[in-house]
């Protein structure tokens, strides 16, 4: 279901089982360094001059390990800190212990490779990333390919750091693999999702609850609610103002629609909220007093496990709930509910994950490329079967509704928001167009994908 993602302290406690260990050290760096040679030539088989940046650890003896099999191999590979001349650079300055800023010198060596116009290879983690974080506090090697060892370090998935590792290819050395705190969700994460089956009902097979909407933003529940439709629900009930209520039913076929009054919406919605297994709120809701009240009484007083979105984390205070509750901020959504900068958000995206899990009570989807899924237990998944085109208005909709569907058809609500993730991302993935792409292109593809 799930890949290993190694921090630092991971990958030092699985070098300390390898046999022989701390004496067999050598072996392992010679392993590394020639994986790193045999990239750097299957890579760029046409390349002849390799400058070959080495520091003074153990990243810097895999780079020298490097340069000798290039060598070897008929290639002309200089041990400098200079990249001038030469067609491919291997960065091999700092590896995996390394964390903060670089000091000044570092740092400036590390400008010289990211000014050059040439491929950069990295060795184990690029120079300046915190492989355990993905965290960059100072300068960092931008690389084309990142050739790591045993497994994929978690600095290497996780924002900002994966936009510093291009391509990563992952070279194993001997080493044995072992548990780890994060992990990488895989399609097989899906098979936790049950299907309809002969003896379901409509309702046995997931009965959901959207409630959302405001005027101009009608559409946003509406693709919620056909998401979640697709997402394999059996009965999806779509409850929005009721001056939104013919908008929507001209927008959506399949779902129920409900139309309800602020300040009565919980004597209107009582039924369905009797009938639903799961609920779905704050696609388009709006940011009024009115719709904040509204997000808190249904959250407080509904027992149904419970996905929140959009204008509902909009001022959202930790509900006194103890039904399954996942919240989807992007990373100024996240922001707010922790009263931090945007910014610090997107440079620390596994502690605010951290931070909002356990001052919410809930399981945080951290969306963007990497969509960070916490739960308050510690449990941490990254999904980033996401491409770019995700990057488009209502998608973040789709989403809300792909996971109101799994929880609604009872599954575990972590497991409901990685499979949610992993099938988001493979459904856009899936479109022929990924220029252009839109959110209902997302809905369309979900079926094939689940199947």
């Amino acid at each position: 279901m799930h890949e290993p993602l190694y921090s630092v302290e991971e990958m030092r406690a699985a070098e300390a089982r390898y046999p022989g260990y701390p004496e067999s050290a050598p072996q392992l760096m010679e392993r590394a360094g020639r994986a790193v040679a045999d990239e750097c030539i299957r890579s760029f088989p046409e390349a002849r001059r390799f400058a070959v940046v080495c520091g003074g650890g153990s990243n810097g003896g895999d780079g020298r390990v490097a340069a000798d099999y290039l060598r070897q191999a008929g290639r002309d590979a200089t041990e400098t800190h200079d990249p001038a001349g030469a067609e491919v650079v291997v960065d091999a300055l700092f590896g995996t212990g390394f964390h903060g800023a670089p000091r000044p010198e570092a740092a400036a060596v590390i400008e010289r490779i990211n000014a050059v116009d040439l491929p950069v290879v990295s060795v184990d983690v690029p120079s300046g990333v915190n492989a355990s974080t993905g965290e960059i506090e100072g300068a960092a090697v931008e690389a084309d390919l990142t050739v790591t060892f045993h497994g994929a370090k978690v600095g290497l998935v996780v924002a900002p750091g994966r936009f510093h590792a291009g391509r990563v290819a992952v070279a194993r050395i001997g080493l044995e693999h072992a548990p780890t705190a994060v992990v990488r969700a895989t399609p097989g994460v899906l098979r936790r999702v049950p299907r309809r089956g002969a003896p379901d009902s409509k309702f046995t097979a997931g009965s959901l609850l959207v409630v959302g909407g405001s005027p101009g933003t009608t559409g946003a529940p509406v693709l919620t609610a056909s998401a979640a439709l697709r997402a394999d629900a059996g009965y999806v009930t779509l409850a929005v103002p009721s001056g939104c209520l013919t908008v929507a039913e001209i927008l959506a076929l399949e779902p129920v629609k409900r139309g309800f009054e602020h300040g009565s919406a919980l004597e209107t919605l009582a039924s369905d909220l009797s009938r639903s297994t799961a609920l779905a709120v704050g696609p388009g809701l709006g940011r009024s007093a009115e719709a904040q009240a509204l997000v808190h009484e249904l959250l407080a007083l509904s027992s149904l496990p419970a996905v929140v979105d959009a204008d509902a984390l909009f001022g959202l205070e930790p509900p006194a709930r103890t039904a399954p509750t996942v919240l989807t901020p992007h990373a100024g959504e996240l922001a707010r509910l922790l009263a931090v900068d945007s910014a610090w958000v997107s440079a620390h995206r596994l502690e605010a994950a951290a931070q909002a899990a356990e001052r919410f009570g809930a399981i945080v989807l951290l969306k963007g490329a990497d969509t960070i899924v916490r739960a308050p237990d510690g449990t941490t998944v990254v999904c980033d079967s996401a491409p770019p085109s995700l990057a488009t208005a209502g998608t973040g909709d789709v989403l809300t509704g792909v996971i109101g569907a799994f929880l609604a058809k009872g599954v575990d609500a972590t497991d409901a928001a990685v499979a949610a993730a992993i099938a988001h991302g493979l459904a856009a993935a899936a479109v022929p167009h990924q220029a252009g792409l839109i959110a209902s292109d997302v809905v369309a593809a979900l079926p094939a994908v689940l199947a």
